[in-house]
């Protein structure tokens, strides 16, 4: 049944809002074959735990663990203990490693897809960090998730990008680990729109010189690396590395402005995904994905396009906020049932940026149940002193 919602704009003012009918996306009925699609997965507080938000964890295990199978039975793969789910901004290793151990034993007994962060991020940046700190660091990590039977997601490194001096620190650093991994792994690129604290990364400003770098380290290693995700939000850069990828390295689009396109492909080929926004996005990222199988393009586009006006919005500057948009779809769907997150970060949006969120997902179809979302928008009103 529709419902109708007085939402704040932008501008101050308040607007009468209508919602539309739910989409009728339906889960796959057999593996989707076309792309491999990993949805990085956010992460459920605990509400009623005691604890000090600013400096503890404390999530609620069932719910995070029933995102997991939601994203699974989508078809999706998920993946684990990313920026998503607050890493480096809430979720501390400690906690990671609970998840990343939880999550796999899921997937293990569902038969879900899984690869799962490791990086350096119990190693504090600061001046007395060295390069031998850091690889120690990205050590323990990967160790623990392949002890756990888990394959590796290479996270960029804050500590890293602290004390290298050189492209060459970088090099150091990547081929040590690359050597040492058990299976291939898939190299994270997060620009700095993510995280101003990877400025630089690969040793420069320069995002030509840089990808050089990176491209370089991928074919000295590229038996070891399943391939590359890139979040630098520029679709024509990520195209052009794309082309230049040794043969059976994939590229993992993170671009959650063009992932329509990107994930297309053109004649010379497509990315495959691994993106925070297919959290948001999960039911129409799967319908699409399972009109490519069918040789779809142009229902696949009718589907995901839609999409992207919603997935700009959540990720709007400061783009590192865009958990909290994930987070507040998930509540409106109905899969928590508080609209609460690690380290307080429900805050980091306007109310009418929520009000956006929930116009622009209703447009996409992606309001499961809208007089679910309808009710629990209006208590988020209510608190912003909108009744």
């Amino acid at each position: 049944m529709s419902q109708e919602l007085l939402l704040p704009r932008s501008d101050g003012t308040l607007a009468q809002y209508r919602t539309g009918p739910p989409s009728d996306f339906v889960p796959p009925a057999e593996p989707l074959r076309s792309r491999i699609a990993y949805s990085a997965a956010h992460v459920v507080c605990d509400p009623l735990a005691h604890y000090n938000p600013l400096s503890d964890t404390c999530l609620d295990w069932d719910a995070t663990l029933a995102y997991r199978h939601y994203l699974w039975s989508l078809g999706l793969a998920v993946a684990e203990a990313m920026d998503t789910a607050q890493r480096g901004m809430g979720l501390d290793w400690i906690t990671s490693q609970e998840l990343i151990r939880r999550s796999l034993r899921e997937a293990r007994a569902s038969g879900g897809r899984i690869a799962c962060g490791a990086g350096t991020d119990h190693l504090v940046p600061g001046a007395n960090v060295t390069l031998d700190k850091v690889e120690r660091a990205y050590e323990e990590q990967c160790s623990f998730v392949e002890g756990e039977g888990g394959r590796v997601i290479l996270m960029a490194s804050r500590a890293l990008a602290r004390c290298a001096a050189s492209s060459d620190d970088y090099a150091r650093v990547y081929s040590r680990i690359l050597l040492q991994v058990s299976q291939p792994v898939i190299l994270h690129w997060l620009g700095d729109m993510f995280d101003p604290q990877l400025a630089g990364y690969w040793g420069t400003n320069n995002l030509d010189q840089a990808m050089d770098v990176c491209l370089g380290i991928i074919h000295e290693h590229a038996s070891r690396i399943d391939g590359i995700k890139i979040s630098l939000l520029d679709h024509e850069r990520e195209i052009h590395m794309r082309r230049q990828l040794p043969k059976g390295v994939r590229m993992y689009t993170g671009d959650d402005f063009n992932y329509d396109l990107l994930i297309r492909g053109d004649e010379h080929g497509y990315s495959d995904a691994l993106l925070g926004i297919f959290d948001a996005i999960a039911p129409a990222a799967s319908a699409a994905l399972q009109a490519l199988d069918a040789g779809d393009s142009e229902r696949y586009t009718q589907i995901l396009q839609p999409t992207v006006a919603l997935s700009r919005h959540i990720f709007q500057t400061p783009t590192y906020a865009y958990k909290t948009g994930i987070v507040f779809l998930a509540y409106l769907n109905g899969h928590q049932k508080h609209f609460r997150m690690v380290g307080g970060l429900e805050s980091a949006r306007s109310i009418a940026h929520f009000a956006e969120l929930f116009t622009l997902a209703d447009q996409a179809g992606l309001l499961l149940d809208p007089e679910l979302a309808a009710e629990r928008m209006r208590r988020v009103l209510a608190l912003a002193g909108i009744t």
